[in-house]
């Protein structure tokens, strides 16, 4: 059964200075080098003519980076396939979707994202599910997975915001 997440940041960033950083290819290098090292690759980044950007990454888990509980799982090595897509509104707002999806795993995860104007620059909220269709420890992955989420989308926020104020 899908496991739920729901996550909410606020940012000091602007929603268009968000999305001019989520256009810029020397954004996600920088983002990739702090969160994925240099086992993470930008595979398409795109900016169309109506602000829609479109980014994919894949991540390479090998066998003997995986946390614990998913190494015991998962003997060989994966790849974390992630998406990103991102489109302005007429009311100053951006709505996002994320996958995820690994090689080789029965599983994946999918979100709704709303970048919205706040008083004091602007709030991230990601609301989303995982599913990991593997017998007897696939609600611990979840667990494990929607855990990762509520940390990592905050301290995505705040990288971009530093970003921002360092190179824009």
């Amino acid at each position: 059964m899908p496991r739920p997440f729901d996550v909410h940041t606020d940012s000091p960033a602007s929603v268009a200075k968000i999305c001019s950083a989520f256009g810029n290819r020397t954004y996600w290098q920088a983002r990739i080098a702090e969160f994925g090292g240099g086992a993470t690759t930008l595979d398409t980044l795109s900016v169309e003519s109506d602000g829609t950007i479109s980014v994919a990454t894949t991540q390479d888990l090998r066998h003997d980076v995986l946390p614990g509980v998913l190494a015991k799982v998962f003997p060989g090595d994966l790849k974390l396939l992630r998406t990103e897509t991102w489109r302005p509104t007429d009311d100053d707002r951006v709505t996002g979707e994320v996958t995820l999806a690994a090689s080789g795993v029965p599983g994946s995860a999918v979100g709704a994202a709303l970048l919205a104007p706040r008083p004091a620059g602007s709030g991230l909220s990601l609301s989303g599910t995982v599913e990991v269709r593997f017998p007897l420890v696939g609600g611990r992955i979840e667990k494990y997975i929607c855990d990762q989420i509520v940390v990592e989308i905050p301290a995505l926020q705040r990288f971009t915001s530093d970003w921002i104020s360092t190179n824009a």
